[in-house]
């Protein structure tokens, strides 16, 4: 799960509550960079201990990934996105990487910039 749809899930949209109702968190993975963000987000708010306390409580439910098997990837995708000019966020390019080195499917509502990884597989749970 990129951040972003991290976010929904803290602010219980329906769409992701019900996605990972039926998936289970069990089937659901974030990547140390997912929780990075996260606790970065936490950290900027106005209520820094609230929000520290619902990441805590969060990455107990779900798989945290490392990025160590994701470097090569993220090198590889970010070299090819700066020779097309078609370059994104750093943090961006490592949990796409992260997502393709465990074959897993990334859920995101940031399609646009992640679906330029090459062999990725992306799932948006938010409804337009």
């Amino acid at each position: 799960m990129d951040t972003n749809i991290c976010i929904f899930y803290f602010k219980e949209n329906p769409d992701v509550l019900n996605r990972l109702r039926q998936l289970s968190f069990e089937n659901c993975a974030i990547s140390e960079i997912t929780l990075a963000e996260l606790v970065y987000g936490a950290e900027c708010s106005a209520n820094v201990e609230k929000n520290m306390n619902i990441i805590n409580s969060f990455i107990r439910r779900i798989q945290v990934l490392p990025i160590l098997n994701a470097i090569g990837i993220y090198a590889k995708e970010k070299s090819l996105l700066r020779k097309t000019g078609k370059i994104i966020d750093d943090l961006d390019i490592f949990i796409g990487a992260t997502a393709i080195a465990n074959k897993m499917i990334l859920v995101t509502d940031n399609e646009k910039h992640l679906g330029r990884l090459s062999n990725i597989q992306i799932e948006n749970w938010i409804e337009k």
